[in-house]
């Protein structure tokens, strides 16, 4: 993706992360299990899914580097779902009408998740049941092991939060097709997602995972 398409979203801060001097868009889907409220199970809203598009910054401060994302839109299919993260993470969440497919047979994983804005978007992808560690440097290393989460809100001012988890595996890719209004789900700019065929598709094992530490800066 070029920089300048990204620029105008990178919160205060934060510059782009780049994984071989390039910068990346990511559309990443999720079905969240066991989700609770500090700690506490809320009904009807344990199981649920989540489509986001998202890029990667990172924020110097002292002598570390913070590798974190920032994400353009999300779509959950509950509305009190977007109460806290729009609330507290001043994040963009959206509730939309959702449904997903999670289906193993013939030693292959087959998921698929849809959203409805304006008509259905879909994106879909075929794996094998085999998982792989992270490789040290890969660019699969690169989209899943940033923990920090960045969001602009103010002209000089963004909020910092982390996110915790473990490690996640990732699934060797048969084939995948995306049908998605990019346009229409996530503005202008980002409408040449539609043309532009991906540079990686992989399936990852996801994780218990956490928001805490979260700070103005």
């Amino acid at each position: 993706v070029g920089r300048k398409i990204l620029e105008p979203f990178v919160p205060f801060g934060t510059e782009l992360d780049l994984w071989e001097n390039q910068c990346y868009v990511s559309l990443v889907g999720f079905l969240f299990l066991k989700s609770k409220l500090n700690g506490i199970p809320i009904p009807f809203h344990a199981v649920f899914e989540e489509v986001n598009v998202r890029f990667y910054v990172v924020r110097h401060e002292d002598d570390i580097s913070k590798r974190g994302v920032v994400f353009i839109r999300e779509f959950v299919p509950k509305p009190a779902v977007t109460l806290v993260p729009n609330k507290i993470f001043r994040e963009h969440y959206e509730s939309l009408p959702m449904k997903h497919i999670w289906l193993e047979q013939n030693h292959q994983q087959h998921i698929a998740y849809s959203w409805k804005k304006k008509d259905w978007n879909t994106f879909t992808i075929t794996s094998n049941m085999i998982s792989n560690p992270l490789v040290p440097g890969s660019k699969e290393e690169f989209f899943t092991e940033h923990y920090w989460g960045y969001t602009q809100i103010g002209h000089q001012k963004t909020l910092e939060y982390f996110v915790n988890h473990h490690p996640w595996e990732t699934y060797d890719t048969l084939s995948y097709q995306i049908d998605v209004d990019f346009e229409a789900c996530y503005g202008k700019p980002f409408a040449f997602l539609a043309k532009h065929k991906p540079d990686s598709v992989f399936l990852a094992e996801g994780s218990g995972m956490s928001l805490e530490k979260s700070k103005k800066i």
